[in-house]
């Protein structure tokens, strides 16, 4: 059996871990030869490969990124998308998919699999942990040690000039990473997608720190809203799945309240640090498991499920169930948060 291998939408440090344990465990016990497909759905839309064994993937556990390349293309918005796609992984001799991926690659490889018969097995990666069906995702623990640690550092610049710092990071729908990192560095508001915000209570928190001489940390996820507004944009700008481009939120909330308060206020944007560098132990764990029980499930002939994991188990379930919803914040998550605001 030959079996291909792809990597789609935001890099995510662990996916280098999933590729290597496909590989190793796929040659060794399966027997097995697999194919990488460059950047994405790219690849396999026009049979754009790279060759994929054990020496290929020696010595890339700790690396973040991945060997394979990623994007975020659609081949649902490809002419004949869905017929290349078939004709090259025939052209290729591949069996079967290992789609590694979020909330979009993986509803990709959902449509293929249930509508067009393209066997596909699937790994759920995102930093947002927002994919249902499956407690973590890898990447997620990376990223929330970063905005971790940049906020410790962030607290002691803030307290010296007794400045308001708002710290931007990522989370378009869910508020996972600033709420985990936010509780972890000891903000003193933490603002998520799940809850729009009243800019008033954000600044009376802000008075109030200022009141037993400490300077306020703000956690902002980049998907925030306040109550009476829209999300914030860097332009109009969309993605082949629709996805506009975020950011820019934290630098309007610092105006905001340095107009309201008089309190100076400064914006850093964490951005692409979160997704990039060495995956933490965990993700590196996390991943490589997930890379074992995915090429178990192609062996076993389950095509048309995720990996998952489900307490300390690894399970595999539908990926249309993965995909049907996003994992959100609940509401009592984030209340427990609550009383560290101010």
């Amino acid at each position: 059996m030959r079996v291909g291998v792809l990597t789609g939408g935001g890099d995510c440090p662990g996916l280098n871990a999933v590729i290597r344990a496909v590989v190793r465990k796929g040659t060794q016990e399966y027997e097995y030869d697999f194919v990488g497909f460059r950047d994405g759905w790219r690849g396999p839309l026009e049979g754009d490969t790279v060759p994929l064994d054990i020496p290929a993937v020696r010595g890339i556990l700790p690396r973040g990124g991945t060997i394979l390349g990623s994007s975020r293309t659609n081949p649902f918005k490809q002419e004949e998308g869905v017929r290349r796609i078939r004709e090259n992984l025939a052209k290729c001799e591949v069996d079967a998919l290992v789609t590694i991926g979020g909330e979009d690659t993986l509803g990709v490889a959902a449509r293929l699999s249930a509508e067009h018969g393209v066997p596909c097995v699937g790994v759920p990666k995102t930093i947002d942990n927002d994919l249902s069906a499956t407690d973590y995702t890898f990447g997620f623990d990376t990223a929330v040690g970063v905005a971790t640690e940049a906020i410790d550092r962030l607290h002691t610049t803030a307290e010296s000039h007794m400045r308001v710092l708002v710290v931007e990071v990522m989370g378009r729908h869910a508020g996972w990473i600033a709420l985990h990192s936010g509780l972890a560095g000891g903000a003193n508001a933490i603002l998520i997608p799940e809850q729009r915000f009243d800019i008033d209570q954000v600044c009376a928190w802000v008075e109030s720190r200022f009141k037993v001489r400490y300077a306020p940390i703000v956690v902002v996820a980049e998907g925030a809203m306040p109550k009476d507004g829209q999300m914030v944009l860097k332009d109009d700008s969309t993605d082949s799945f629709g996805h506009v481009r975020l950011s820019g939120v934290g630098e309007w909330l610092a105006k905001e309240i340095e107009r309201r308060t008089g309190k100076e206020a400064r914006t850093t944007v964490l951005g692409h640090t979160q997704r990039g560098g060495t995956p933490s132990a965990f993700d590196r764990w996390l991943a490589t498991r997930f890379g074992l029980h995915a090429i178990d499930a192609v062996r076993d002939g389950d095509f048309g499920t995720m990996v998952a994991l489900r307490g300390t188990d690894i399970v595999r379930v539908p990926l249309a169930e993965a995909t049907a919803k996003l994992k959100t914040v609940d509401p009592k998550l984030y209340s427990e948060a609550g009383v560290f605001f101010g």
